[in-house]
Protein backbone atom coordinates (compact mmCIF):
# COMPACT_ATOMS: atom_id res chain seq x y z
CA UNK A 1 0.00 0.00 0.00
CA UNK A 2 1.69 3.57 -0.59
CA UNK A 3 1.95 6.01 1.48
CA UNK A 4 -0.25 8.32 2.27
CA UNK A 5 1.04 12.35 2.63
CA UNK A 6 -0.33 13.70 5.30
CA UNK A 7 -2.17 17.59 4.54
CA UNK A 8 -3.03 20.07 7.23
CA UNK A 9 -5.29 22.58 5.98
CA UNK A 10 -5.45 25.72 8.24
CA UNK A 11 -8.32 28.45 7.88
CA UNK A 12 -10.24 30.54 9.90
CA UNK A 13 -13.62 30.08 7.51
CA UNK A 14 -15.32 26.45 7.80
CA UNK A 15 -16.45 26.56 4.47
CA UNK A 16 -13.05 26.98 2.87
CA UNK A 17 -11.97 24.11 4.84
CA UNK A 18 -14.93 22.12 4.59
CA UNK A 19 -14.27 22.19 0.58
CA UNK A 20 -10.91 21.92 0.54
CA UNK A 21 -10.58 18.81 2.47
CA UNK A 22 -13.41 17.46 0.07
CA UNK A 23 -11.09 18.20 -2.87
CA UNK A 24 -7.89 16.54 -1.20
CA UNK A 25 -9.91 13.39 0.75
CA UNK A 26 -10.93 12.75 -3.41
CA UNK A 27 -7.41 12.03 -4.21
CA UNK A 28 -6.24 8.41 -2.04
CA UNK A 29 -2.61 9.25 -1.15
CA UNK A 30 -3.68 12.46 1.12
CA UNK A 31 -4.09 11.94 4.41
CA UNK A 32 -6.20 15.60 5.86
CA UNK A 33 -6.53 17.17 8.84
CA UNK A 34 -8.31 20.78 9.64
CA UNK A 35 -7.54 23.70 12.41
CA UNK A 36 -9.61 26.29 11.88
CA UNK A 37 -7.16 28.86 13.46
CA UNK A 38 -3.53 29.34 14.32
CA UNK A 39 -3.38 28.36 17.74
CA UNK A 40 -5.11 25.25 17.06
CA UNK A 41 -3.07 24.51 14.14
CA UNK A 42 0.08 24.45 16.25
CA UNK A 43 -1.47 22.34 18.40
CA UNK A 44 -1.46 19.56 15.86
CA UNK A 45 1.56 20.18 14.97
CA UNK A 46 2.84 19.34 17.98
CA UNK A 47 1.35 16.27 18.09
CA UNK A 48 2.70 15.23 14.59
CA UNK A 49 4.43 16.26 11.71
CA UNK A 50 2.93 17.35 8.37
CA UNK A 51 4.40 17.26 5.06
CA UNK A 52 2.33 19.87 3.44
CA UNK A 53 0.38 22.74 5.32
CA UNK A 54 -2.25 24.66 3.38
CA UNK A 55 -2.03 28.14 5.45
CA UNK A 56 -4.26 31.15 5.31
CA UNK A 57 -2.43 34.71 6.34
CA UNK A 58 -5.34 36.46 8.27
CA UNK A 59 -6.65 34.70 11.06
CA UNK A 60 -7.68 35.71 14.44
CA UNK A 61 -5.56 35.39 17.66
CA UNK A 62 -2.55 33.42 15.92
CA UNK A 63 -2.36 34.67 12.56
CA UNK A 64 -0.71 32.64 9.34
CA UNK A 65 3.03 34.50 9.70
CA UNK A 66 3.09 33.07 13.26
CA UNK A 67 2.11 29.58 12.30
CA UNK A 68 4.72 29.90 9.16
CA UNK A 69 7.46 30.54 11.61
CA UNK A 70 6.21 28.05 14.04
CA UNK A 71 6.75 25.71 11.14
CA UNK A 72 10.06 27.07 9.48
CA UNK A 73 11.88 26.48 13.24
CA UNK A 74 10.01 23.16 14.41
CA UNK A 75 9.30 21.15 11.03
CA UNK A 76 11.92 22.87 8.17
CA UNK A 77 10.98 19.94 5.75
CA UNK A 78 7.51 20.90 5.95
CA UNK A 79 5.85 22.56 2.94
CA UNK A 80 3.61 25.51 3.19
CA UNK A 81 1.24 27.10 0.96
CA UNK A 82 -0.40 30.10 1.73
CA UNK A 83 -4.08 30.38 0.76
CA UNK A 84 -4.73 34.22 -0.13
CA UNK A 85 -7.38 36.49 -1.72
CA UNK A 86 -6.44 38.33 -4.94
CA UNK A 87 -6.24 41.46 -2.78
CA UNK A 88 -3.09 39.77 -0.99
CA UNK A 89 -1.10 38.52 -3.11
CA UNK A 90 1.55 41.23 -2.13
CA UNK A 91 1.46 39.48 1.43
CA UNK A 92 1.66 36.26 -0.06
CA UNK A 93 4.75 36.94 -1.60
CA UNK A 94 6.73 38.14 1.59
CA UNK A 95 5.36 35.23 3.31
CA UNK A 96 7.42 33.26 0.62
CA UNK A 97 10.48 35.02 1.73
CA UNK A 98 10.08 33.51 5.10
CA UNK A 99 9.86 30.01 3.42
CA UNK A 100 6.58 29.54 1.95
CA UNK A 101 6.54 26.88 -0.99
CA UNK A 102 4.03 29.03 -2.84
CA UNK A 103 0.22 30.54 -2.69
CA UNK A 104 -2.90 30.13 -3.77
CA UNK A 105 -5.21 32.61 -5.10
CA UNK A 106 -8.97 32.48 -3.82
CA UNK A 107 -10.70 31.53 -5.83
CA UNK A 108 -8.73 29.16 -6.95
CA UNK A 109 -9.53 25.75 -10.04
CA UNK A 110 -9.16 22.50 -8.58
CA UNK A 111 -6.35 21.28 -10.55
CA UNK A 112 -4.42 24.59 -9.75
CA UNK A 113 -4.73 23.29 -5.95
CA UNK A 114 -4.07 19.62 -6.82
CA UNK A 115 -0.73 20.40 -9.00
CA UNK A 116 0.21 23.18 -6.20
CA UNK A 117 0.33 20.20 -3.37
CA UNK A 118 1.49 18.04 -5.76
CA UNK A 119 4.34 19.70 -6.19
CA UNK A 120 4.68 20.62 -2.28
CA UNK A 121 4.28 16.65 -1.69
CA UNK A 122 7.68 15.80 -4.06
CA UNK A 123 9.88 18.81 -2.40
CA UNK A 124 8.77 17.70 0.78
CA UNK A 125 9.99 13.98 -0.07
CA UNK A 126 13.21 15.49 -1.99
CA UNK A 127 13.92 17.33 1.13
CA UNK A 128 13.37 14.51 3.25
CA UNK A 129 15.86 12.13 0.53
CA UNK A 130 17.97 14.70 0.60
CA UNK A 131 18.59 14.99 4.52
CA UNK A 132 18.66 11.45 5.25
CA UNK A 133 21.95 11.52 2.60
CA UNK A 134 23.71 13.93 4.34
CA UNK A 135 22.99 12.42 7.75
CA UNK A 136 24.81 8.88 6.25
CA UNK A 137 27.78 10.89 4.24
CA UNK A 138 28.15 12.70 7.46
CA UNK A 139 28.22 8.86 9.77
CA UNK A 140 30.54 6.99 6.67
CA UNK A 141 32.97 10.17 6.34
CA UNK A 142 33.98 9.87 9.74
CA UNK A 143 33.88 6.29 10.59
CA UNK A 144 34.79 4.73 7.21
CA UNK A 145 38.37 4.06 6.27
CA UNK A 146 40.56 1.66 4.31
CA UNK A 147 42.69 0.17 7.43
CA UNK A 148 45.95 -1.46 6.34
CA UNK A 149 49.75 -1.26 6.31
CA UNK A 150 49.73 -4.01 3.25
CA UNK A 151 51.60 -3.41 0.38
CA UNK A 152 48.07 -4.77 -1.38
CA UNK A 153 45.90 -2.36 0.33
CA UNK A 154 48.44 0.81 0.13
CA UNK A 155 48.29 0.10 -3.83
CA UNK A 156 44.81 0.24 -3.76
CA UNK A 157 45.19 3.77 -1.71
CA UNK A 158 47.20 5.26 -3.87
CA UNK A 159 45.60 4.10 -7.27
CA UNK A 160 42.15 5.51 -5.97
CA UNK A 161 43.78 8.49 -5.11
CA UNK A 162 45.75 9.32 -8.55
CA UNK A 163 42.64 8.13 -10.59
CA UNK A 164 40.23 10.75 -8.10
CA UNK A 165 40.89 13.30 -10.05
CA UNK A 166 39.55 12.69 -13.12
CA UNK A 167 36.01 11.75 -13.85
CA UNK A 168 36.94 8.50 -15.44
CA UNK A 169 34.29 5.11 -14.87
CA UNK A 170 35.84 2.86 -12.23
CA UNK A 171 35.40 -0.33 -11.56
CA UNK A 172 36.14 -1.92 -8.36
CA UNK A 173 36.87 -5.82 -8.38
CA UNK A 174 36.78 -8.43 -5.05
CA UNK A 175 35.12 -10.22 -2.98
CA UNK A 176 31.99 -9.86 -0.60
CA UNK A 177 33.40 -7.94 2.52
CA UNK A 178 36.86 -6.39 1.17
CA UNK A 179 35.59 -2.98 1.44
CA UNK A 180 35.20 -2.03 -2.01
CA UNK A 181 32.53 0.30 -0.78
CA UNK A 182 35.61 2.18 1.10
CA UNK A 183 37.50 2.49 -1.93
CA UNK A 184 34.35 3.88 -3.79
CA UNK A 185 34.12 6.65 -0.98
CA UNK A 186 37.99 7.54 -1.03
CA UNK A 187 37.92 8.07 -4.76
CA UNK A 188 34.75 10.36 -4.49
CA UNK A 189 36.10 12.31 -0.84
CA UNK A 190 39.47 13.05 -2.96
CA UNK A 191 37.88 14.08 -6.15
CA UNK A 192 36.48 17.98 -7.05
CA UNK A 193 33.20 16.50 -6.26
CA UNK A 194 33.65 15.59 -2.73
CA UNK A 195 30.85 18.45 -2.19
CA UNK A 196 28.33 17.04 -4.07
CA UNK A 197 26.13 13.85 -2.94
CA UNK A 198 27.73 10.37 -2.97
CA UNK A 199 24.67 8.37 -3.65
CA UNK A 200 24.99 4.36 -3.25
CA UNK A 201 22.58 2.00 -5.16
CA UNK A 202 23.11 -1.90 -4.23
CA UNK A 203 22.07 -3.73 -7.71
CA UNK A 204 21.72 -7.06 -5.84
CA UNK A 205 19.28 -5.48 -3.00
CA UNK A 206 16.60 -3.85 -5.29
CA UNK A 207 14.01 -6.40 -7.72
CA UNK A 208 14.93 -5.95 -11.46
CA UNK A 209 10.90 -5.00 -11.71
CA UNK A 210 12.19 -1.77 -9.44
CA UNK A 211 15.66 -0.95 -10.29
CA UNK A 212 14.92 0.97 -13.40
CA UNK A 213 12.58 3.51 -11.63
CA UNK A 214 14.96 3.69 -8.53
CA UNK A 215 17.79 4.90 -11.23
CA UNK A 216 15.90 6.79 -13.72
CA UNK A 217 12.81 7.93 -12.28
CA UNK A 218 9.61 7.83 -13.11
CA UNK A 219 6.44 10.05 -14.24
CA UNK A 220 3.39 9.85 -12.57
CA UNK A 221 0.97 7.07 -13.47
CA UNK A 222 3.52 5.27 -15.22
CA UNK A 223 2.49 2.15 -13.57
CA UNK A 224 0.33 1.03 -10.82
CA UNK A 225 1.15 3.14 -7.16
CA UNK A 226 2.81 5.65 -9.02
CA UNK A 227 1.16 8.19 -8.07
CA UNK A 228 3.29 11.35 -8.17
CA UNK A 229 6.17 12.10 -10.40
CA UNK A 230 9.81 10.71 -8.68
CA UNK A 231 13.12 11.22 -9.46
CA UNK A 232 15.61 8.66 -9.90
CA UNK A 233 19.39 8.25 -8.23
CA UNK A 234 20.87 9.55 -10.87
CA UNK A 235 19.47 13.02 -10.83
CA UNK A 236 19.84 12.77 -6.79
CA UNK A 237 23.36 12.26 -7.47
CA UNK A 238 23.78 15.21 -9.99
CA UNK A 239 27.39 17.23 -9.84
CA UNK A 240 28.03 14.14 -7.77
CA UNK A 241 29.19 9.86 -7.75
CA UNK A 242 26.95 7.13 -8.05
CA UNK A 243 27.92 4.15 -7.19
CA UNK A 244 26.50 0.93 -8.79
CA UNK A 245 27.50 -1.78 -5.96
CA UNK A 246 26.84 -5.53 -7.15
CA UNK A 247 26.52 -4.05 -10.85
CA UNK A 248 26.86 -7.60 -11.51
CA UNK A 249 23.43 -8.69 -10.58
CA UNK A 250 21.74 -6.10 -12.96
CA UNK A 251 19.33 -7.89 -15.86
CA UNK A 252 19.59 -8.27 -18.92
CA UNK A 253 17.03 -6.24 -19.13
CA UNK A 254 17.98 -2.99 -17.21
CA UNK A 255 21.79 -3.57 -18.99
CA UNK A 256 21.04 -1.38 -22.59
CA UNK A 257 19.72 1.38 -20.12
CA UNK A 258 22.45 1.75 -18.01
CA UNK A 259 24.75 1.51 -21.28
CA UNK A 260 23.12 4.07 -23.00
CA UNK A 261 23.01 6.29 -19.94
CA UNK A 262 26.93 5.64 -19.51
CA UNK A 263 27.55 6.48 -23.36
CA UNK A 264 25.78 9.78 -23.34
CA UNK A 265 24.74 10.83 -19.85
CA UNK A 266 21.13 11.10 -20.86
CA UNK A 267 18.17 9.34 -19.50
CA UNK A 268 14.27 8.76 -19.90
CA UNK A 269 11.76 8.19 -16.76
CA UNK A 270 10.07 5.59 -16.48
CA UNK A 271 6.92 6.32 -18.58
CA UNK A 272 8.28 9.83 -19.76
CA UNK A 273 9.50 10.44 -23.40
CA UNK A 274 11.87 13.23 -22.37
CA UNK A 275 15.49 12.79 -22.78
CA UNK A 276 17.65 14.63 -19.52
CA UNK A 277 20.80 14.56 -19.24
CA UNK A 278 22.97 14.47 -15.94
CA UNK A 279 26.72 15.09 -14.84
CA UNK A 280 27.21 12.54 -12.40
CA UNK A 281 30.66 10.24 -11.92
CA UNK A 282 30.15 6.07 -12.05
CA UNK A 283 32.15 3.59 -9.96
CA UNK A 284 31.32 0.58 -9.84
CA UNK A 285 31.49 -2.80 -8.07
CA UNK A 286 31.22 -6.03 -7.91
CA UNK A 287 32.24 -9.80 -6.44
CA UNK A 288 31.90 -11.80 -9.53
CA UNK A 289 34.17 -11.89 -12.58
CA UNK A 290 32.33 -10.29 -15.10
CA UNK A 291 34.41 -11.82 -18.38
CA UNK A 292 32.68 -14.97 -17.51
CA UNK A 293 29.19 -13.47 -16.95
CA UNK A 294 30.07 -11.74 -20.45
CA UNK A 295 30.85 -15.73 -21.86
CA UNK A 296 27.74 -17.37 -19.96
CA UNK A 297 25.40 -14.69 -21.75
CA UNK A 298 24.39 -12.64 -18.27
CA UNK A 299 26.38 -9.42 -18.79
CA UNK A 300 27.04 -7.39 -21.94
CA UNK A 301 30.39 -7.16 -23.27
CA UNK A 302 30.26 -3.57 -24.49
CA UNK A 303 28.88 -2.80 -21.13
CA UNK A 304 31.71 -4.46 -19.18
CA UNK A 305 34.17 -2.11 -21.86
CA UNK A 306 32.30 0.63 -20.67
CA UNK A 307 32.58 0.31 -16.99
CA UNK A 308 36.15 -1.25 -17.35
CA UNK A 309 37.66 2.10 -18.43
CA UNK A 310 39.57 1.81 -14.99
CA UNK A 311 40.01 -1.52 -12.85
CA UNK A 312 40.75 -1.49 -9.40
CA UNK A 313 41.59 -4.88 -7.34
CA UNK A 314 41.46 -5.73 -3.56
CA UNK A 315 42.90 -8.78 -2.35
CA UNK A 316 40.69 -10.91 -0.22
CA UNK A 317 41.95 -11.12 3.84
CA UNK A 318 43.54 -13.85 3.98
CA UNK A 319 46.57 -12.76 0.97
CA UNK A 320 46.98 -9.78 3.13
CA UNK A 321 46.98 -11.33 6.67
CA UNK A 322 49.54 -8.58 8.01
CA UNK A 323 46.71 -6.19 8.30
CA UNK A 324 44.64 -8.27 11.01
CA UNK A 325 45.91 -6.81 13.62
CA UNK A 326 45.34 -3.50 13.16
CA UNK A 327 41.75 -4.03 11.08
CA UNK A 328 41.68 -5.56 15.20
CA UNK A 329 42.35 -2.73 17.03
CA UNK A 330 40.70 -0.45 15.05
CA UNK A 331 36.92 -2.64 15.20
CA UNK A 332 37.82 -2.87 19.15
CA UNK A 333 37.98 1.04 19.16
CA UNK A 334 35.06 1.55 16.71
CA UNK A 335 32.72 -0.98 18.21
CA UNK A 336 33.38 -1.19 22.09
CA UNK A 337 30.98 1.68 23.80
CA UNK A 338 33.21 2.03 26.96
CA UNK A 339 35.32 4.55 26.84
CA UNK A 340 38.24 2.89 28.03
CA UNK A 341 38.12 -0.09 24.75
CA UNK A 342 38.80 -3.81 25.42
CA UNK A 343 42.08 -5.05 24.82
CA UNK A 344 42.84 -9.20 22.67
CA UNK A 345 44.93 -11.69 24.36
CA UNK A 346 47.89 -12.68 22.33
CA UNK A 347 46.43 -16.01 21.48
CA UNK A 348 43.50 -14.86 20.84
CA UNK A 349 45.25 -12.84 17.74
CA UNK A 350 47.16 -15.39 17.00
CA UNK A 351 43.99 -17.27 16.09
CA UNK A 352 42.58 -14.53 14.02
CA UNK A 353 45.95 -14.17 12.41
CA UNK A 354 45.38 -17.83 11.57
CA UNK A 355 41.91 -17.88 10.22
CA UNK A 356 41.42 -17.85 6.59
CA UNK A 357 38.46 -15.18 6.94
CA UNK A 358 36.15 -16.20 4.08
CA UNK A 359 34.06 -13.22 4.88
CA UNK A 360 36.76 -10.91 4.37
CA UNK A 361 36.70 -7.48 6.77
CA UNK A 362 33.14 -7.43 7.29
CA UNK A 363 33.38 -10.84 8.86
CA UNK A 364 36.46 -9.93 11.19
CA UNK A 365 33.91 -6.75 12.03
CA UNK A 366 31.53 -8.79 13.38
CA UNK A 367 33.35 -11.21 15.23
CA UNK A 368 35.23 -8.33 17.11
CA UNK A 369 31.99 -7.02 17.96
CA UNK A 370 30.43 -10.39 19.29
CA UNK A 371 33.41 -10.80 21.14
CA UNK A 372 32.99 -7.39 22.87
CA UNK A 373 29.58 -8.30 24.08
CA UNK A 374 30.86 -12.09 25.16
CA UNK A 375 33.87 -11.31 26.97
CA UNK A 376 33.32 -11.04 30.61
CA UNK A 377 35.88 -8.33 31.81
CA UNK A 378 38.63 -5.86 29.86
CA UNK A 379 40.20 -9.07 28.26
CA UNK A 380 38.73 -10.96 24.94
CA UNK A 381 40.59 -14.53 24.84
CA UNK A 382 40.06 -17.24 22.71
CA UNK A 383 37.19 -18.54 24.24
CA UNK A 384 35.15 -15.24 23.03
CA UNK A 385 35.70 -15.66 19.78
CA UNK A 386 32.85 -17.33 17.41
CA UNK A 387 35.08 -18.58 14.85
CA UNK A 388 34.21 -21.92 13.49
CA UNK A 389 36.78 -24.31 13.14
CA UNK A 390 35.75 -27.51 11.43
CA UNK A 391 32.26 -26.59 12.10
CA UNK A 392 32.67 -26.01 15.76
CA UNK A 393 33.41 -22.80 18.22
CA UNK A 394 36.70 -23.65 19.59
CA UNK A 395 39.54 -23.12 21.02
CA UNK A 396 42.26 -25.31 18.98
CA UNK A 397 45.90 -24.12 18.51
CA UNK A 398 46.40 -22.19 15.35
CA UNK A 399 48.55 -24.56 14.05
CA UNK A 400 46.01 -27.85 14.45
CA UNK A 401 43.15 -25.99 13.07
CA UNK A 402 45.00 -24.71 10.04
CA UNK A 403 46.45 -28.85 9.59
CA UNK A 404 42.46 -29.61 10.10
CA UNK A 405 41.19 -27.60 6.99
CA UNK A 406 43.96 -28.51 5.00
CA UNK A 407 42.59 -32.08 4.53
CA UNK A 408 39.30 -30.41 3.35
CA UNK A 409 38.10 -29.01 0.23
CA UNK A 410 37.69 -25.05 0.08
CA UNK A 411 34.00 -25.99 -0.75
CA UNK A 412 33.55 -28.00 2.29
CA UNK A 413 34.99 -25.64 4.60
CA UNK A 414 32.74 -23.06 2.98
CA UNK A 415 29.51 -25.16 3.63
CA UNK A 416 30.78 -25.79 7.03
CA UNK A 417 30.75 -22.32 7.79
CA UNK A 418 27.63 -21.22 6.38
CA UNK A 419 25.96 -24.19 7.93
CA UNK A 420 27.41 -23.03 11.16
CA UNK A 421 26.74 -19.00 10.65
CA UNK A 422 23.00 -19.88 9.96
CA UNK A 423 22.48 -22.13 13.44
CA UNK A 424 24.00 -19.22 15.50
CA UNK A 425 21.65 -16.96 13.69
CA UNK A 426 18.79 -18.68 14.64
CA UNK A 427 18.77 -19.63 10.48
CA UNK A 428 18.06 -15.81 9.82
CA UNK A 429 19.02 -15.29 6.41
CA UNK A 430 19.06 -11.43 6.78
CA UNK A 431 21.60 -11.94 10.08
CA UNK A 432 24.01 -14.42 8.28
CA UNK A 433 24.82 -12.85 4.96
CA UNK A 434 25.61 -9.80 7.18
CA UNK A 435 27.91 -12.16 9.41
CA UNK A 436 29.50 -13.86 5.91
CA UNK A 437 30.06 -10.26 4.29
CA UNK A 438 27.69 -11.60 1.28
CA UNK A 439 24.20 -9.96 0.07
CA UNK A 440 20.82 -12.35 0.62
CA UNK A 441 20.87 -13.26 -2.60
CA UNK A 442 24.10 -15.02 -2.96
CA UNK A 443 23.21 -16.60 0.26
CA UNK A 444 20.62 -18.45 -0.78
CA UNK A 445 22.12 -19.14 -3.66
CA UNK A 446 25.02 -20.93 -2.13
CA UNK A 447 22.45 -23.14 0.19
CA UNK A 448 20.73 -24.07 -2.84
CA UNK A 449 24.26 -25.29 -3.98
CA UNK A 450 25.46 -27.55 -0.76
CA UNK A 451 21.93 -28.49 -0.37
CA UNK A 452 22.36 -27.19 3.26
CA UNK A 453 18.47 -27.82 4.92
CA UNK A 454 16.88 -24.60 6.45
CA UNK A 455 14.49 -25.27 8.85
CA UNK A 456 10.79 -24.06 7.49
CA UNK A 457 9.16 -21.47 10.69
Amino acid sequence: MPRKYNILIVDDEPSVVFLLKEELTECEQYSVATALDGAEAINLLHAQPYDVVLLDVKMPRVGGIEVLKFIREYHPTTQVIILTNVADVKTAIETMKLGAYDFVSKPYTREELLATVERAVELHRLTIDNELMKYELSRQGSAHELIGESEAIQSVVRTAKKIAQSDAIVHIQGPSGTGKELVAHLIHSSSTRKNHPFVIVNCASIPDALLESELFGHEKGAFTNAIVMKQGLVEVANGGTLFLDEVGDISPMIQPKLLRFLESGEFRRVGGTNAMKVDVRILSATNKDLQKEVEAGRFREDLLYRLNVVTIRISPLKERKEDIPRLVEHFLQKKSKAKKPKHISAEAMQLLSHYDWPGNVRELEHVIEGAILLSHDDEIRVKDLPLIIDGKTEGKRPEESHNKEEALSLEEIEKRHIEFSLQKNNFNRLKTSEVLGITPKTLYLKIKKYRIVVPQH
